[in-house]
């Protein structure tokens, strides 16, 4: 019997190493091999080539989004010497690794200077270092890209979000090129995560992650199906199937489709809870551990809620006395036991990538009521905060606080990694409410303001495009708008519940849209 308990705890200890286990041969997957790349763009010579926001209302807004570029080229790297690294990356600059958590959401508005930095290739770097077997660590040293581990493997499995980054950044870049270069690797990855990120025996079949892989390092959280993970998971599989389709791979389309919607509906079953309009992470059983966090509404951006279950969420968004604090959105609820009101990490504060992920999920549903309105209100008071304490303290911010305009405790200065959305990514988009869409030459355009704003210099594929709407006395008052572009496009004009498409020719355009319901 002890000879049985013995050879069963070896097995058990070789199959748990096993999938960490490094052949020495890496990056199998990815063609790219020696390192390419070109003289690092400088600030002051790359300002007039940026986009421009015009916003004659929110001046400090602007303000923000300029220090925010400003220290963001100091961020761009090319490797170092002896750095088995291929390509230019974006660097979070707190550590000698690169992180993927950090990275993804770096790419989010770094992707807005595309045409200066081509920062989608940061990612090449964690291709390159995949294990034969197809695991990528989450941190990877930049000297020699060794595999950084803190506090044991099992934490070293970020958020599986390359397949959504490299679509979002072709939403503006318009290349297609990289995708017959990732998918090899995004798919040997896939394969990884579903032999060793699902738990053997539980009743609900979703996807597990610790506290530091999850992002939200000291989160109070537990069980063996995380919302968060598990709701990624089928973003990793949607993105998948979409890279499938441009590249005329049917078959592996409707297989990941498949699979993004098989788990969606897991989740919907185990998952949601319907007195509390929220999803929550599951034991083995099946039964939810009911605790608010953040994480609760990824089924949003993963487009799993339907509009009903949106709405619900939207309203636990709204409550001041869970997720509606003074900043917007604290990472854990102000009713939790554990709540702080300074941050203490993932105990409250408010960090740039989970309120991108609530920003974004409540832009996937605005058949809700009201939900653009709050989302734009929403996005304001955050940047907001960003800007007060900016102005107070000259830098931006890891995190900030949810109670106060303050940084969160603790909390790194001269952070522009992530902390670069919310005044580049949500200006462009929440705020000035311009949507690019490269792949099908298309502008849409949500206004919602009365103050002359607009931008310059945006550029997404080919176009290169400015346009303005001027001021006017209220919402419901004709918008007069003046588009200027290097080649014709389509620009989709959305205010309150009226849409128009207009053929945007080369050179100057005007156009009065008339949002008043006859």
């Amino acid at each position: 019997m002890k000879l049985l308990q013995s050879a069963a705890l070896i097995l058990f200890f070789h199959v748990c190493n096993a999938q960490y286990d490094d052949s020495g041969r890496r990056g199998l997957y990815f063609p790219k091999t020696v390192y390419s790349g070109v003289i690092l763009p400088e600030y002051e010579k790359s300002l007039h080539l940026l986009p421009e926001p015009v916003l004659t209302d929110d001046p400090r807004l602007i303000e923000l989004y300029n220090i925010t570029w400003q220290i963001a080229f100091d961020h761009f790297r090319n490797p170092g010497p002896g750095s088995p690294f291929v390509s230019d990356y974006i660097d979070e600059a707190f550590a000698p690794q690169i992180f993927q958590w950090d990275t993804f959401f770096m790419l989010m508005f770094s992707r807005y200077g595309f045409h200066l930095f081509p920062s989608i290739g940061s990612l090449d770097n964690f291709y390159r270092m995949q294990y034969e077997n197809g695991y990528i660590c989450r941190e990877i040293s930049e000297t020699d890209g060794s595999d950084f581990v803190f506090g044991g493997r099992e934490h070293t499995v970020n958020p599986p979000l390359f397949s959504w980054i490299e679509w979002q950044y072709y939403l503006i870049s318009g290349d297609d090129s990289r995708f017959s270069t990732i998918l090899a690797p995004l798919e040997k990855y896939a394969g990884w995560l579903e032999q060793y990120r699902k738990k053997e025996g539980t009743v609900h079949g979703l996807y597990w992650q610790t506290g530091l892989g999850s992002g939200m390092d000291n989160t109070p959280r537990s069980g063996s199906g995380w919302t968060d993970m598990s709701s990624q998971m089928v973003m990793m599989y949607d993105h998948l199937a979409m890279i499938c389709n441009k590249l005329g791979e049917r078959g592996k389309a409707e297989q990941y489709a498949a699979r993004a919607r098989a788990t969606g509906e897991k989740i919907n079953r185990y998952m949601w809870n319907d007195e509390d309009g929220l999803y929550y992470d599951v034991d083995d059983e099946g039964k939810q551990i009911r605790c608010k966090t953040i994480a609760c509404f990824w089924p949003m951006l993963a487009g799993i809620a339907d509009e009903k279950m949106a709405s619900a969420m939207i309203r636990n968004l709204k409550d001041p006395r869970t997720f509606w604090r003074p900043t917007p959105f604290p990472s854990l609820a102000a009713d939790h036991k554990m709540y702080k009101a300074d941050g203490d990490y993932w105990l409250g504060s408010v960090w740039a990538p989970t309120n991108v992920m609530v920003f974004k999920g409540i832009d996937r549903y605005p058949e809700v009521a009201g939900s653009a309105e709050f989302n734009s209100e929403a996005v304001l008071r955050y940047l907001e905060v960003m800007s007060y304490v900016f102005r107070k303290t000259g830098t931006l911010w890891e995190n900030y606080a949810p109670e106060s305009c303050m940084r969160g405790i603790p909390s790194r200065p001269g952070f522009v990694g992530w902390s670069g959305c919310g005044p580049v990514q949500l200006l462009i988009e929440n705020i000035l409410g311009f949507r690019p869409d490269a792949p099908e030459n298309r502008l849409q355009w949500n206004i919602q303001r009365i103050d002359r704003h607009g931008i310059r210099n945006l550029r997404f594929g080919k176009v290169i495009v400015t346009a303005i709407a001027e001021k006017r006395s209220d919402l419901t008052k004709p918008i007069e708008i003046a588009v200027d572009s290097n080649v014709p496009f389509n620009l989709e004009i959305v205010s309150g519940s009226k849409q128009e498409i207009y053929q945007i020719k080369e050179g100057e355009n005007r156009l009065v849209f008339n949002n008043h319901q006859q």
